[in-house]
């Protein structure tokens, strides 16, 4: 039996990983590790190489911790908005003091800096806009209509532009057209589904953001504005969707791509029939599975189309 001093302690380390969404870490790192070996590293490289490759591990650890004290501070300056929308998980985070989450705030930040400058100071530089921006998006821009869902799906894809060019910048002659347009398309339809969910996450979260003076599209345009908008996304995943099956050999994840647009499709007729939180909690969850199947999939791309036969093993 645990004493009552460690048990209090093991529920605040629960606590602190709920605030970190700790369960979307390693998600995170295995999106970056397999966007790597499978679409952005050179042509002569193996995926044991990618693994190995120190600075890459840096890159990845570097942008986990951002997003991690990202989500620190998205649920400081949310706590007041989270006892509403979200009451069960507000009560759980509320067990490590604010004091306590700043303090990690600014360590991680900290470390992610300071890791940087071992491979670079301009890379300890793009981390560091990128922290400013994650804490300018949690404090102002989140609060505004449209520009805060542009900016939440950006920079959900930030860390991504840094593998980008790190990969670019070592080996920029292994990249064609053929594998910028995939890079492309690919981007273009992650960022879609980043923005359908976070407009989705503002109906979900309706009252809370009304309550606190958040000015969200369905608070400002009402929530048939808002599915319209979302609508109107999704028709426009159709064209990274029908470049990349078309014009682009993505291997068997073409099964993904025509499996997303078949639940995308069910997804928009639910939408219209949905008219409370549980409904709209629904539709955010089949976005996140589809957005998480995505980076699985991404083992479906067929190397052989993007580098000629090239060696994984």
């Amino acid at each position: 039996m645990l004493s009552r001093k460690n048990r209090l302690l093991l529920m605040k380390i629960v606590s602190l990983f709920s605030v970190v969404r700790g369960y979307n870490i390693p998600v995170i790192i295995l999106a970056q590790y397999l966007s790597a070996i499978f679409i952005l590293a050179p042509e002569n490289s193996r995926a044991l190489d990618v693994i190995l490759d120190w600075k890459l591990f840096i890159l990845v650890i570097v942008s986990s911790f951002c997003i991690a004290a990202g989500y620190i501070i998205n649920n400081f300056y949310d706590a007041k908005k989270d006892l509403i929308n979200r009451p069960q998980k507000s009560m759980l985070d509320r067990l490590v003091s604010q004091k306590t989450k700043l303090q990690v705030y600014f360590g991680l930040n900290f470390l992610a800096v300071t890791m940087g400058l071992l491979i670079s100071w301009r890379v300890s530089l793009f981390f560091s806009v990128y922290i400013f921006m994650i804490w300018f998006y949690s404090h102002k821009l989140k609060k505004y209509a449209i520009i805060g869902n542009i900016t939440a799906a950006f920079l959900a894809v930030f860390p991504f532009f840094g593998l980008l060019i790190y990969f670019f910048k070592t080996q920029y002659e292994g990249y064609d057209l053929q594998k910028g347009g995939i890079i492309f398309c690919h981007a273009s339809f992650l960022f879609l589904l980043l923005l359908i969910r976070e407009i989705v996450k503002d109906l979900e979260n309706l009252a809370g953001d009304l309550a606190n003076n958040y000015s969200t599209i369905p608070i400002e345009y009402g929530e048939r504005t808002a599915k319209k908008a979302i609508t109107f996304l999704v028709f426009a995943t159709l064209v990274p969707v029908f470049l990349l099956i078309e014009d682009y050999d993505v291997g068997y994840m073409d099964i993904y791509f025509y499996t997303c647009m078949v639940a995308l499709i069910f997804f928009t007729i639910y939408l219209w029939k949905s008219n409370n939180k549980a409904q709209y909690l629904r539709l955010h969850l089949t976005l996140k599975t589809l957005i998480v199947a995505g980076i699985f999939c991404i083992v479906l791309i067929d190397p052989a189309v993007l580098w000629h036969g090239r060696n994984l093993l």
